[in-house]
């Protein structure tokens, strides 16, 4: 395991800073070795502490949770492979240059600028879950699901001093962020198996048909959540990293990658920790659910807190603490730190370091308002519904630029700042389908997929007709 880390830290850290505007040389390239260690310790991290509870809020059976995680994760994976890692062992370059070569500088501008605020936002809710874990020993009134805003001055204190330390560490660059997520991740890992059978003890469960009967048929919904079926399980997790797969956000990873089957690594991080551990933390909330405070809040038409860091802390003590509280960390270091590089190159003059300390900033506000981590599974939907039509206009171009006789790279051929094809084909189906989930109430991963789909056609379509030979 030691190699694969210390072959991850190179990845990451290169990523971070060179080859950002050339190929990645020959000399550079990564075994898939690297990657499985990436990908095992990135997605068993904060989001899944509360993934999993909110999943049994939504009320989903054990058939719903048990297979839909299994075929949506295995979807996942299969974008990875075929897609992401497909185009990036090709080109070798960063999402944001091969997009600038696409889009022109000026449009990639404002994408920059969403992804860091939706970036800050992402991390502002693992700030919250780190919060919930450094609460429990001076008995902090937890947030529960349908708050919006802070419930005291301890909390308060606690995520400001919580997003002040982050956003220090990740201001210190990629290395730093990258060896402290390697050292942390093993530790994450151990500690959610370790719930998950501590759970299960607590539970009473002696065979798979009691483990089956925690969700059972399924329940309604609690108050303010919606109900999940089969469909909104594999749909939703094939579309939570939306933005990383079929988004194409992780060319800058696989550009490193020897070969395309790299993407099968992918696999280690979604059922490690998008299976292992979603299930894990939502067997923890059940354990929470059969005690008497939970009860209380249920007899009232209330839905019951969901706080990582008591959860972790029932099952096991003061190490369920300082994992809730390094998960949070894993995730919110290198996310603080991207948004700070989304930011940096839409003002190139401020240093790094700055930057990375206003998308701290940023975060850490975020994080006062436990909405963002209280409502993960939609802002996650969300997330990867802005962000994964422009991995559209990437993989469109590339498949099919011959077929449809268009220039490929055309910003950087014509040399236009602007590519009103892109801009026309994201704002048309974006605003169509955002619309569609809108008026009907349609589960807004439901749409995802139509929404990708459609852009990459206008592309080619508006190409074909606005590119001027």
């Amino acid at each position: 395991m030691s190699q694969i880390n210390i072959e991850a830290e190179d990845i990451e850290q290169i990523a971070g800073g060179e080859f950002e505007r050339t190929p990645v040389p020959q000399s550079k390239l990564k075994s898939w070795k690297s990657f499985l260690g990436m990908y095992a310790g990135e997605h068993a991290a904060g989001t899944e502490f509360m993934i999993g509870p909110l999943f049994l809020t939504a009320g989903v059976s054990a058939f719903d949770l048990i297979i839909g995680l299994l075929i949506g994760n295995l979807l996942a994976v299969l974008s990875w492979r075929f897609l992401t890692a497909e185009i990036a062992v090709k080109n070798r370059l960063t999402l944001y240059y091969q997009l600038e070569k696409i889009c022109g500088k000026n449009l990639v501008t404002g994408y920059n600028l969403a992804n860091g605020i939706l970036f800050c936002f992402l991390a502002g809710s693992m700030i919250t879950v780190s919060a919930t874990a450094v609460g429990v020993p001076f008995d902090m009134p937890m947030p529960k699901l349908s708050d919006t805003m802070p419930n005291g001055m301890t909390w308060v204190i606690i995520v400001i001093l919580i997003g002040a330390v982050i956003s220090l560490i990740a201001a210190r660059g990629y290395d730093t962020v990258s060896k402290a997520a390697n050292w942390m991740s093993p530790l994450i890992v151990i500690a959610f198996i370790a719930c998950g059978i501590v759970a299960l003890s607590q539970l009473g469960v002696s065979s798979f048909g009691e483990f089956w009967d925690i969700w059972g048929e399924g329940k309604e919904p609690f108050p303010g959540q919606i109900k999940y079926t089969f469909w909104h399980v594999v749909i939703w997790s094939w579309f939570a990293n939306a933005a990383m797969h079929i988004g194409m956000s992780d060319l800058s990873v696989f550009r490193f990658a020897k070969k395309a089957k790299s993407g099968w690594t992918t696999a280690a991080g979604m059922y490690v920790g998008h299976y292992m551990a979603w299930i894990a933390a939502a067997l923890l909330y059940a354990v929470y659910l059969n005690s008497p405070e939970a009860q209380g809040f249920l007899s009232n038409g209330e839905a019951p807190p969901v706080a990582p860091g008591p959860l972790a802390y029932n099952a096991i003590g003061v190490f369920g603490i300082i994992a809730v509280v390094l998960a949070g960390w894993t995730t919110a270091n290198p996310t603080i730190y991207r948004a700070g590089l989304a930011f940096q190159a839409i003002i190139p003059k401020v240093s790094t370091f700055w930057v990375t300390i206003i998308a701290g900033s940023v975060a850490t506000i975020a994080g006062l308002f436990p909405a963002f981590a209280m409502k993960l599974l939609g802002f996650v939907a969300l997330y990867g519904f802005i962000l994964a039509p422009f991995g559209a206009i990437i993989v469109f171009e590339h498949f099919f630029y011959k077929k449809f006789g268009i220039i490929k790279n055309y910003a950087e051929h014509s040399g236009s700042k602007f590519n009103k094809s892109v801009l026309l084909a994201w704002a048309i189906s974006f605003g169509l389908f955002y619309f569609i989930s809108e008026q009907f109430d349609i589960f807004l991963s439901f749409v995802t997929l139509p929404t990708w789909l459609l852009c990459g056609v206008l592309f080619l379509v508006f190409s074909k007709f606005l590119q001027k030979k």
